[in-house]
């Protein structure tokens, strides 16, 4: 079943494509829920105007979405827990933990935009979270976890 979406979908797609999905995941899920429409012929006319419209503006968007990631790229994080024995953290880091560590410092990034290995971080050390800015630019941000004195 070919669909076209409204809306961002985590691991389906983003707004306006044009996707082939399972017939049972389209009629009883993304269509009911408003997350997406049929693909009929006047539906892929309409997106295709839409999307000629929209390619203009596209490149400026794209433009501010790299120039935030090189000045979020300026930006070094070092986040500072509780450890037990070793390097073992008491609790653990998520991507919330890394959108408090933005705000301190001025920068907004929504929260489901940042992926990090494993969801969830319960030892010390370096690791790189991917974070998507826009549908064509996501950067991978090292960021570092220590020990709190």
């Amino acid at each position: 079943m070919q669909i076209i979406l409204k809306v961002d979908v985590q691991n389906v797609g983003f707004k306006d494509d044009l996707l082939e999905v399972k017939n049972g995941y389209g009629r009883n899920f993304l269509i009911p829920q408003g997350k997406a429409v049929l693909a009929t012929i006047s539906a892929k006319k309409v997106l295709n105007e839409n999307l000629k419209q929209r390619a203009f503006k596209e490149e400026k968007i794209v433009k501010e979405a790299k120039s935030f990631g090189n000045k979020l790229m300026k930006i070094e994080m070092k986040l500072v827990s509780k450890v037990s024995s070793g390097d073992k953290l008491f609790g653990s880091i998520t991507s919330q933990d890394i959108v408090a560590f933005f705000d301190s410092k001025g920068e907004s990034v929504d929260k489901k935009f940042i992926s990090i290995p494993g969801r969830s971080i319960k030892r010390t050390g370096k690791y790189e979270a991917s974070i998507r800015l826009h549908r064509d630019v996501s950067i991978q941000f090292p960021f570092e976890i220590t020990a709190q004195a």
